[in-house]
């Protein structure tokens, strides 16, 4: 057995305290290591988000102005010339809910009423005129509480579109996009977005009276046993909902009359508008897509608070109820004049259909990237020409 001499041990503790010192000295430089690691980690950190932001912002034209100067968003509210108030309170905003209207001096009295209660709500109004006679309605005490936005013939999507960008409507919680000859008696604002918050509805609308004019879509129609619904099943007529039916117009449907954004679901549906289609059609058979999630549990029609449809066509028409004997007394107009606005606008609506389902179907093409949300869809197809085509597409 080797004896350790104590020539050993003062050797070997010489060697550990060697170590040991070696390993003190480094302990600055490894401080210095990570304090030069942490610095470049930061500078990294924050190049990248000032590069992200720089992006943001329009080919750099904004970069003469100190950052925390620039407002990108605005609003729709009315501000007075002049106040003490506000000088002490600064921006504060009372209206979070905006209801926009395209309008015709012939439904006045119809609008009046839809007014008056959206302002009993505490609504932000926006009126599109699109017969150019503003004049005409200056005699209501609400008027000067409205805005007014003038453009001859145009309609409610070429307004939205131009007039109702996100980040002008940001602060608003629910933004309502309504024609004009909808009736109100049974609809109350307040207790429309009770329902709408509490079931967590980013697009929605109110349902139809049973007796309205007009009804397009079964989902639409009132259930007068319910608050609300999602979804409806019909076994009669062309388009047919049964349980597996998981899209429009069966389930995650509104249309285009009365629709109910919120503000996330206005952001998206904003940008779904086309710019030169104005009228919108086939839009409502998409908008599910921005429902912020699973259109089956995001989209839905109360019950409770309903509405009924009036079916009054204005623009391009003669303001008259849409029936039997006013159809009657246009065929016979058109027929003494060789033109019908109404037909001639129901031809545009059409080509614009085809071309928005075209586009839809590009864009998809194209997107390499864009995954469906809604892959395991049930959808029935019909044979057309000879080839398989979606009947909801």
């Amino acid at each position: 057995m080797r004896t350790v001499s104590s020539t050993d041990k003062r050797r070997n503790a010489s060697s550990e305290g060697g170590n040991i010192g070696f390993k003190m000295r480094q302990l600055p430089f490894m401080g210095v290591i990570f304090t030069v690691m942490m610095f470049i980690v930061y500078r990294t950190t924050n190049y990248q988000y000032y590069e992200t932001v720089d992006n943001e912002l329009p080919s750099g034209k904004l970069r003469a102005l100190p950052r925390d100067i620039m407002q990108p968003h605005s609003d729709l509210e009315l501000k007075p010339q002049w106040s003490r108030s506000s000088r002490s309170k600064g921006n504060v905003t009372t209206n979070k809910n905006l209801l926009a209207m395209p309008v015709g001096i012939k439904q006045k009295e119809n609008v009046d009423g839809v007014v008056r209660k959206f302002l009993a709500a505490n609504f932000t109004i926006i009126l599109f005129h699109y017969d150019g006679k503003v004049d005409g309605w200056w005699d209501l005490d609400w008027c000067d509480k409205a805005i007014h936005i003038v453009a001859h013939n145009q309609t409610k999507w070429w307004f939205a579109k131009r007039f109702l960008h996100p980040d002008i409507v940001s602060i608003y919680d629910y933004i309502f996009l309504w024609d004009e000859d909808l009736g109100v008696e049974h609809f109350n604002p307040r207790k429309y977005l009770e329902i709408v918050k509490s079931e967590g509805l980013e697009i929605s609308q109110p349902a139809l009276d049973p007796n309205s004019t007009e009804i397009h879509h079964r989902i639409t129609i009132r259930a007068r046993m319910k608050k609300f619904h999602r979804r409806v099943y019909e076994r009669r007529g062309k388009t047919r909902c049964s349980n597996i039916s998981e899209g429009p117009p069966c389930s995650g449907f509104v249309e285009g009359m009365a629709p109910v954004f919120s503000r996330a679901a206005w952001y998206c549906s904003w940008h779904l508008i086309q710019n030169d289609l104005v009228h919108g059609w086939g839009m409502d058979m998409k908008l599910g897509y921005c429902a912020q999630g699973d259109r089956t549990k995001n989209v839905g029609v109360v019950d409770s608070e309903y509405i009924v449809h009036k079916g009054i066509q204005t623009l391009g028409g003669t303001g008259e109820l849409s029936s039997r004997k006013s159809k009657k007394r246009r065929r016979a107009r058109s027929r003494a004049s060789s033109f019908d606005p109404r037909t001639e606008i129901r031809r545009q609506s059409t080509w614009e259909l085809k071309v928005f389902k075209e586009r839809w179907n590009q864009a998809i093409q194209q997107d390499k990237y864009w995954v469906d949300p809604f892959p395991r869809q049930q959808r029935r197809r019909t044979k057309r020409g000879g080839k398989d085509s979606d009947i909801y597409d």
